[in-house]
C-alpha cells in the first residue's frame, strides 16, 4: 500500500491510497464513509425518547439508535456552548484550546479536525448555529477555513432553529467526494420562538424535575423546550430521508449529540449529568456491527475527533488529547476509558469548577465556593428560573431547589452514581467512601498538572448581577484564561485515561 504523508500544523495526515481514486485535483469516493454530525443546542442526555424520556417524542433519532449504537455514558468537557464546540472540533480540553470561556476568541495554532478531512479529500460544510469565538450565530473566526461551505443559520435563511438548509447542503454537495457535514441547530436554546413546531405538547404532558418549582409557568416553559427538541429531531429525520433518497445512507456515519445540558437551573453549566452528559447516538450500517446496541463505556467529547479521523483513514494528529473509540463500534461492551474530566469556566458569571468521574463515582471541586451557582443569565432569566426565585424568596423552596442560591457552595462533592444517578446526595466526607474520594482527588490533581490547568486570581468577573441578571460595569472585561499561566495551549498530554 502506498502512503502519502503531509504535515498539517501539529498533525500528520496519513492518506490511505487504497481508499482514494485521484481524478485531476479531486478525489472520487470509493470506500471512505460520509460523515454527518448533528449537534443539538442545550439538550440534556435524557431528553430523547431513546435515552429514556417518557414524554418527549424523537422518532427520527430513536430510529437511528434502534439501528445503531446508543452510548449511555458519553460526557462533554464543559457544559457551556462555545467552549464545548471548540473542544469537540479540536479533540482538546477547553483550557488547552485557549478558548475555555463563553465566546472567548480561539487563539492561533488550534487545529479543527474538519480541516484535516478537507485536506485529505473530503468536502466539508458547516450549517446552522456556529457559536465559536466571538460569534453568536453567523460564522466567523479561524476555524472557518476547515469548511468548503459555511452558513445556514437562521440569519442566513436556515429557519429559526437553523436546520432548514441542511437538506439543501446535501443536495448541492459535489458528488465526486466523500463529505463531512457539521449540522448544528439553534434548537433548543432560549429564547423560544413562535414558529410552527412539528410536535406540540400540553402542560399536562410535562414532568417537572424536583429541582424546579412545579407551577403553571414552569410547565409552560418546559412545553416550549420539549417542542424545540422535537423540532431538532424532525430535521434530523429530513436529512436521513435525503441520505436514503441519494442511496448513501448505508455508508454515512451519523452522530447525534448536544453541546451541553438543558437551559434550566442545575443543568446547563453544571457538572451534574443533566448538564455535562450528552446523548450520543451513532448510526453507520456499513461500519457498525449489529443493531439496537447500547455501550455503557465511558467516552469523552474529545474522543469524537480522533474517532472520525481514524474512520476517515487519517491518523497521528499530535494535538488531539482524546483517543479513538472506533473499537466500540464493533464491540460496544468493551472497556474504554477509566475516567472522564470536565470543567466549568466563565459563562455570564465567574466560575472555576473541575470534575472527574468513573463509571461509578463522581468527584467535583469548586474553586470559588464563596459565590452562588445559579448558572447563566438565560437560565435564571427564563420562566422556570424566575419561578424558582419566587419560591426561594417566599420560603417555599425545598433544600434541593434552594441549593443554587445559597453561599457558600460545597467546595467538594462526591456522588455514588450507581445508587444516585441524579447526584442528589453529596457523600463527601463520609468515611465509607474515603478511599474512593482520595483516589479521584489525586486523579484530578494529576490531570490538572499534566494538562496545564490552573486557577488564575484574576478570572473573568461576573458580567451580570447573579440575582436580577442586570448588566454590571465589568461586562465585556476579560480576565486571565484558565491554563494560560501554564501555557496550556501548547500542551498535548491528555492526563489519566
Amino acid at each position: 500500500m502506498k502512503h502519502k504523508l503531509r504535515q498539517t500544523g501539529t498533525c500528520i495526515t496519513l492518506l490511505l491510497a487504497s481508499l482514494l481514486v485521484p481524478i485531476g485535483n479531486i478525489y472520487a469516493q470509493t470506500a471512505r464513509p460520509n460523515i454527518v454530525i448533528f449537534i443539538a443546542d442545550d439538550v440534556s442526555y435524557n431528553d430523547l425518547g431513546c435515552m429514556g424520556h417518557p414524554v418527549l417524542k424523537t422518532p427520527a433519532i430513536d430510529k437511528l439508535a434502534k439501528n445503531g449504537i446508543r452510548f449511555s455514558n458519553a460526557y462533554l468537557t464543559t457544559s457551556s456552548c462555545s467552549p464545548s464546540r471548540v473542544s469537540i472540533l479540536t479533540g482538546r480540553y477547553p483550557h488547552n484550546t485557549g478558548a475555555a470561556e463563553l465566546h472567548s476568541p480561539i487563539p492561533p495554532g488550534q487545529v479543527a479536525f474538519p480541516k484535516l478531512l478537507k485536506e485529505s479529500g473530503y468536502y466539508t460544510a458547516q450549517a446552522g448555529k456556529w457559536h465559536l469565538g466571538s460569534s453568536g450565530i453567523k460564522p466567523d473566526g479561524p476555524f472557518l477555513d476547515a469548511f468548503d461551505r459555511v452558513g445556514g443559520s437562521h440569519a442566513d435563511g436556515g429557519g429559526p432553529g437553523g436546520e432548514q438548509a441542511w437538506v439543501e447542503y446535501l443536495q448541492q454537495r459535489p458528488k465526486d467526494k466523500p463529505f463531512f457535514m457539521w449540522f448544528a441547530a439553534q434548537d433548543a436554546h432560549r429564547g423560544w420562538d413562535n414558529a410552527p413546531k412539528p410536535v406540540q405538547y400540553s402542560a399536562q404532558d410535562v414532568q417537572v424535575p424536583d429541582n424546579l418549582a412545579n407551577t403553571a409557568a414552569t410547565r409552560t416553559d418546559l412545553v416550549r423546550y420539549y417542542e424545540e427538541v422535537s423540532r431538532f429531531d424532525h430535521y434530523v429525520g429530513k436529512v436521513v430521508d435525503e441520505l436514503k433518497a441519494q442511496g448513501i445512507l448505508e455508508n454515512t456515519l451519523i452522530i447525534v449529540m448536544a453541546d451541553n445540558g438543558r437551559p434550566f437551573p442545575r443543568n446547563k453549566t453544571r457538572m451534574y449529568d443533566e448538564g455535562i452528559k450528552t446523548p450520543l447516538i451513532i448510526h453507520w450500517p456499513a461500519g457498525v456491527k449489529g443493531r439496537n446496541q447500547v455501550s455503557s463505556s465511558l467516552v469523552s467529547a474529545i474522543d469524537i475527533a480522533p474517532t472520525i479521523l481514524e474512520v476517515a483513514g487519517i491518523s497521528e494528529c499530535a494535538s488531539v488529547q482524546g483517543k479513538s473509540f472506533k473499537t466500540l463500534l464493533a464491540e460496544p461492551t468493551a472497556k474504554f476509558r477509566n475516567y472522564v474530566f470536565a470543567e466549568h469556566n466563565f459563562h455570564s458569571f465567574r466560575a472555576y469548577e473541575r470534575m472527574v468521574r468513573t463509571d461509578k463515582y463522581v468527584y467535583i471541586e469548586n474553586g470559588l465556593p464563596e459565590q452562588s451557582n445559579v448558572g447563566a443569565t438565560d437560565i435564571m432569566g427564563g420562566a422556570a428560573g424566575a419561578e424558582l426565585k419566587k419560591h426561594y424568596l417566599a420560603g417555599k423552596a425545598t433544600p434541593l431547589q434552594a441549593l443554587i442560591f445559597i453561599t457558600p457552595q460545597p467546595q467538594f462533592e462526591f456522588y455514588d452514581h450507581s445508587a444516585d444517578k441524579d447526584q442528589l446526595i453529596n457523600l463527601y466526607g463520609h468515611k465509607g467512601y474515603k478511599a474512593q474520594q482520595q483516589h479521584l482527588a489525586d486523579i484530578l490533581e494529576t490531570w490538572k498538572k499534566e494538562t496545564g490547568d490552573d486557577q488564575p486570581e484574576d478570572l473573568t468577573p461576573d458580567w451580570y448581577d447573579r440575582w436580577d441578571n442586570k448588566a454590571l460595569p465589568e461586562k465585556g472585561k476579560r480576565g486571565t484564561m484558565p491554563g494560560s499561566l501554564q501555557n496550556a495551549t501548547s500542551i498535548q498530554k491528555p492526563g489519566p485515561f
